[in-house]
C-alpha cells in the first residue's frame, strides 16, 4: 500500500500525553500528525491536576492557553475523616518547583490543548482509528487508519489513553496488580460550597475502610464529585438507591441530562451515596445534577513494554493506577516531555537507551504513586494524614508526593516509597499508645 500521507512522527490521541508530546517534538523542527479517535470535546475523569505537571504544559507552550479560560486554581489537597481534617497545601512541600495548579472540566481542557498545538501547525484527525500497524526493521512504520488512509512515520508516540492502541495490537497488556475497583460520578451544581471552605483545593473523604469520595470544584460554580471504591460496595449502594428512588418518586429535584422526572437507578444511587456521608450531604443534598451519573470500573491495566524499536507508550498507555492522588495527567505530561525529548534525539540519529533513560525513571515515578495508593487503601495513609502533631518536614515530604514531584530522589518519602510509609504508620502507633499508657498511669 502506498502511503497517504508521511511524517516524522504520528501521534496516537490528542489527549494531555499526545498534544505534549506532539508540540515538544514540533518546536525541535520535526513533522507531526495527531490522528484522535473521538471527537472533541469529550468527557474524561481525571479533573485534578498536580504541580508538577505546569512543567510539561510550560514547555509544550500550552500556559497562556490555559491561564486565558480562567480555570479554578488549585493550592493544595485537604483529606477528611469522621470530621477530622488534614490540608496539604502545595507552597509548604519539601521539593521546588510549581506551588499551585488546576481543576479542570477535562472536555474544555483537552480541547484547549488540542487546539493549541494545532495552531501551532500540528493537523489532528478526529474520528478517525488505528487498525494495523506495520514497523519495519529500521523502525519506520506504515499506520492503516479507518477511513481507508494510511500514515508512514519514522517514529510512533502513542498516547491513546484508555484505547492502549499499541497494546492491544500487539498483545502487550498485562493485568494490573492493583485490584479492580469502581467509580461513580457526577458533576452537579454546588451553590452552598463556601460553606466547606472551597473551591481552592481538591477534597478527599474518607467514607468507610476502603472506599472515598473526590470533591473538585470548578470555577463555573459545578462541582465533580465521585465515589470510588471495591465493586461489592457499589452493589449494597444500588439496592439502597433503588429504595431511596422508589419512596422519593417525582419529589427530588429534577436533574438536568437525565430526562424525565423523579429519579431513575443511577441517580438514585449517587443520592443515596451522597445522603450517606455526612460531610458530603451537609452540602450537597438536593442539588441539581448536570448529567446521569457514570460509572467506570477496571481501569487498571500496565505493560512490560514502555518502548520499542518506532515507538514509544506515554501516559495511560503505560499505565493508569487509580485516581486517588490525581496522579494521571501528571503522569502523561511528564512521561510525553521526557519521551519527546528523546524521540526528536533518535530523529537526529543520537543513540537512546529507552530502557534506562525512559523506562526506569518512568517506573519510579509509577511506582512511587503505587505505593500511596496501595497504603491509602490499606488504611496506612489515615494514620499518617490525621495523626496529632504532624512533624512538619515529614509533611512537606509527602507534599512534594502529593504535588507530583516523585522524581525527587532527595526525599525520602520517594527514595523509599516501599518503606518509608510503614515505618512512620509504626512509630506514629507507637507514640499514641506510649501516651496512652502515660494517661493512665
Amino acid at each position: 500500500m502506498t502511503p497517504s500521507s508521511s511524517v516524522d512522527v504520528l501521534v496516537i490521541g490528542a489527549g494531555p500525553a499526545g498534544t505534549v508530546a506532539a508540540s515538544i517534538i514540533h518546536q525541535a523542527g520535526f513533522s507531526v500528525r495527531i490522528v484522535e479517535k473521538q471527537q472533541f470535546p469529550r468527557f474524561v475523569i481525571g479533573e485534578s491536576l498536580l504541580p508538577r505537571c505546569m512543567e510539561a504544559l510550560d514547555e509544550a507552550g500550552f500556559l497562556d492557553a490555559v491561564r486565558a479560560a480562567g480555570f479554578q486554581e488549585k493550592g493544595g489537597a485537604k483529606f477528611e475523616k469522621n470530621g477530622k481534617i488534614c490540608d496539604y497545601s502545595f507552597g509548604e512541600a519539601f521539593t521546588a518547583g510549581w506551588t499551585w495548579t488546576w481543576q479542570v472540566p477535562r472536555a474544555e481542557f483537552d480541547k484547549i490543548l488540542a487546539d493549541t498545538v494545532e495552531a501551532m501547525g500540528v493537523p489532528v484527525s478526529y474520528g478517525v482509528s488505528v487498525t494495523g500497524i506495520d514497523f519495519s526493521s529500521d523502525g519506520s512504520s506504515v499506520t492503516t487508519l479507518d477511513d481507508g488512509s494510511s500514515v508512514s512515520a519514522r517514529f510512533i508516540v502513542d498516547g491513546s489513553g484508555y484505547g492502549r492502541v499499541i497494546p492491544r495490537l500487539f498483545g502487550l497488556d498485562k493485568p494490573s496488580s492493583l485490584p479492580p475497583r469502581r467509580a461513580v460520578f457526577v458533576h452537579l451544581r454546588d451553590p452552598r460550597r463556601s460553606m466547606a471552605d472551597e473551591p481552592n483545593r481538591i477534597t478527599i473523604v474518607v467514607h468507610k475502610p476502603g472506599v472515598w469520595i473526590w470533591v473538585i470544584p470548578f470555577s463555573s460554580g459545578v462541582t465533580s464529585v465521585g465515589f470510588v471504591g471495591d465493586p461489592g460496595f457499589f452493589d449494597g449502594a444500588a439496592a439502597a438507591g433503588s429504595t431511596v428512588g422508589a419512596a422519593s418518586g417525582a419529589a427530588g429535584p429534577n436533574a438536568g441530562g437525565t430526562g424525565g422526572a423523579g429519579f431513575n437507578s443511577g441517580e438514585a444511587q449517587m443520592r443515596a451515596l451522597i445522603a450517606s456521608q455526612p460531610y458530603i450531604a451537609e452540602r450537597m443534598e438536593g442539588v441539581e445534577f448536570l448529567w446521569e451519573p457514570r460509572t467506570l470500573q477496571s481501569w487498571s491495566s500496565t505493560t512490560d513494554t514502555f518502548s520499542g524499536n518506532g515507538f514509544v507508550l506515554t501516559g495511560n498507555v503505560t499505565e493508569f493506577l487509580d485516581p486517588v492522588f490525581s496522579s494521571g495527567v501528571t503522569l502523561a505530561t511528564v512521561s510525553s516531555q521526557m519521551a519527546a525529548h528523546l524521540v526528536t534525539r533518535a530523529l537526529k540519529g543520537e543513540s537512546v537507551d529507552w530502557a534506562k533513560e525512559y523506562a526506569e525513571p518512568m517506573m519510579q515515578g509509577v511506582n512511587t504513586f503505587r505505593s500511596y495508593v496501595n497504603t491509602w487503601y490499606e488504611g496506612v495513609l489515615d494514620t499518617i494524614f490525621f495523626a496529632d502533631d504532624q512533624d512538619p518536614l515529614i509533611k512537606s515530604q509527602i507534599c512534594s508526593v502529593l504535588a507530583g514531584y516523585v522524581w525527587d530522589m532527595s526525599n525520602p518519602y520517594v527514595r523509599n516509597h516501599e518503606t518509608a510509609l510503614y515505618k512512620l504508620q509504626s512509630l506514629i502507633n507507637f507514640r499514641d499508645a506510649a501516651r496512652k499508657k502515660s494517661a493512665v498511669e
